[in-house]
């Protein structure tokens, strides 16, 4: 694996600028959060910063929306945006030699939107259909609201917002959300690609060092949803969420806990997928993944089948759970391994991916992990390790959601 030189620095108003050069490479690709996520939504208006972030790009300092679009497609920009919990994410990808007008858009974009009232309901409508659509998918609906019930607010509420909040939420609401929280301290420009660190420091000191700071915000932590609950939905489908504590991307275990999940839920060879869908038939869908927040995780396990055998499908889930601290064979840690020597090779290959992860790695430790750090972890694990954290962090203390026509309790 190839070594990485990556480079920091922080400007005076606050904004981390981390860099991956990627000399192989034509493209270049930029990950650029700022503060004003779903967690400062009001009270009762959850869904504000998802329509702040589609405002947003509907036009910029002396761009409307339409010429806004047209010159990002003209330089090839490949984008995305995204609401999360403390971070506005805006994204993309393109040749290398067309980053630097890309990056004096984005500048005008989270600095100098317009913000257009015009755009309002168009902007709200987009958020209202892309959660009407959630109603539609109840195996995404399940994890949204698992998340609801097992983290506190305003951390469990969902991201993109909720049905019964839409309509107080105003233009003046994502105008006052943009100038409470959007700001350049907190803020993390990750860029990895053919690029150059000296060169970016003067283009991001040229865009974003006038940028002025504002107070770090504070917000009042709620309480979770219950541990025990069901959405009513006539189906002969029953969609199943389970939550149990683990630890986050921060703690020193983290790779113990991601191995411990990933011989539950990592492949057909997996433990859920091969007890509960292969060996029974349980169900249609099962998995398990790793969840984390700055200071706190969770595994969050869905699984889909029908309505007659949703309780043994519970039931046997929630005991593949627990038995994983029975014990562990060698051959299934070696799979874990395999997989993630892929996953490592594919994202050392893509701009979008390094982009994203140095950004989420400045957010979560204050500094970037390598690629060949991340390999090192993962092989220095061992049997012992994992079933040490696992027996220190059992599976227990389920949050267990069900959408379905009739409510479930573990055995």
């Amino acid at each position: 694996m190839q070594e990485q030189n990556i480079q920091t620095h922080t400007f005076g108003n606050g904004l981390t600028l981390v860099v991956e050069p990627m000399s192989d490479v034509q493209s270049a690709a930029f990950s650029l959060l700022v503060p004003g996520g779903s967690i400062y939504d009001p009270p009762n208006k959850n869904g504000t910063a998802s329509v702040l972030c589609e405002l947003m790009t509907r036009g910029a300092a002396d761009r409307d929306s339409q010429r806004l679009s047209a010159d990002l497609d003209n330089l090839g920009l490949q984008r995305s945006e995204n609401v999360g919990g403390k971070y506005l994410t805006f994204s993309g990808a393109t040749l290398a030699e067309n980053l630097a007008p890309v990056l004096k858009i984005y500048a005008d974009i989270v600095q100098r939107p317009r913000l257009p009232a015009e755009q309002f309901e168009a902007a709200r409508g987009g958020v209202e259909q892309t959660l009407r659509a959630l109603e539609d998918e109840p195996r995404q609906k399940v994890i949204i609201e698992l998340r609801r019930r097992c983290y506190n607010s305003p951390w469990g509420l969902p991201s993109d917002g909720s049905l019964g909040d839409l309509d107080a939420i105003s233009i003046d609401s994502a105008r006052e959300q943009f100038d409470r929280c959007l700001r350049p301290n907190e803020a993390i420009l990750g860029i990895a690609g053919r690029v150059q660190f000296d060169q970016l420091m003067s283009l991001v000191e040229e865009e974003f060092g006038s940028w002025d700071e504002k107070p770090e915000l504070t917000f009042e932590s709620g309480s979770s949803g219950p541990s025990l609950d069901q959405i009513h939905h006539e189906s002969t489908q029953t969609h199943i969420g389970i939550a149990y504590d683990a630890v986050p991307y921060r703690d020193p275990d983290y790779y113990a806990a991601w191995a411990a999940v990933s011989i539950l839920s990592g492949g057909m060879s997996s433990r859920l997928f091969t007890e509960v869908r292969e060996r029974r038939g349980l169900c249609y869908s099962i998995y398990a993944t790793l969840n984390s927040l700055p200071d706190e995780g969770r595994v969050l396990c869905y699984a889909g089948t029908t309505t007659e055998r949703a309780q043994e499908t519970l039931d046997i889930t929630l005991g593949e759970l627990v038995r994983l601290q029975d014990g562990i064979e060698e051959g299934e840690l070696d799979r874990c391994r395999a997989r993630a020597k892929s996953s490592l090779i594919m994202q050392q290959e893509s701009t979008i991916a390094r982009s994203s992860a140095i950004a989420r790695d400045w957010f979560h430790l204050g500094r970037v992990t390598t690629l060949k750090e991340v390999r090192d972890k993962i092989e220095a694990l061992t049997v012992e390790h994992v079933l040490n954290y696992v027996r220190q962090h059992p599976a227990r203390d389920f949050t267990i959601l069900t959408i379905g026509p009739q409510p479930l309790e573990p055995s």
